[in-house]
């Protein structure tokens, strides 16, 4: 015997919005497949039978029915904006490692290296650790090439 179908009663405001949504332009598939589920959850059909109809699975279409009831329409259809991965070096570390590298490197060496800057910040305790990626994207940002003569102020020697 199958479940009975759960109630989400979603106001007709909100039924309007979403048939405007579905027959309006361009919009990301995610919104539009939530958007199709909760119309078919507002027409009382069953989170099984609506997951055989829009590509969803049972358990992100009654997530979406529980978003609505919590936090309206928007809720619903979009995510919440995620943080994002925290820097990993702070702006003074930042300061200290582009300044080294503005500076002449270190006796032996013709220029400096993405290898070489990672490595001489450990060295140098400017950073606990860092990456030659981390250091490659530092770089890039700062528009440094200082594998290119051309590309970094130096002080004059005499």
């Amino acid at each position: 015997m199958a479940r009975p179908a759960l109630r989400f009663p979603i106001s007709t405001k909100d039924q309007k919005a979403l048939e405007k949504l579905l027959s309006g332009g361009v919009q990301q598939v995610r919104v539009v497949l939530r958007a199709l589920a909760l119309l078919q959850l507002a027409k009382g059909r069953s989170a099984p039978r609506i997951a055989s109809v829009v590509r969803l699975t049972l358990q992100a279409i009654l997530r979406i029915g529980h978003r609505y009831r919590e936090g309206g329409l928007e809720r619903a259809l979009y995510e919440k904006n995620r943080p994002g991965a925290a820097p990993l070096l702070e702006e003074s570390q930042r300061q200290r490692i582009i300044a080294m590298v503005c500076s002449s490197p270190p006796e032996g060496r013709a220029r400096w290296t993405v290898r070489l800057v990672a490595e001489e910040a450990v060295k140098r305790k400017l950073v606990p650790k860092l990456g030659r990626e981390t250091v490659r994207v530092l770089l890039l940002h700062h528009d440094l090439k200082p594998w290119r003569e051309k590309n970094v102020v130096r002080g004059r020697t005499r």
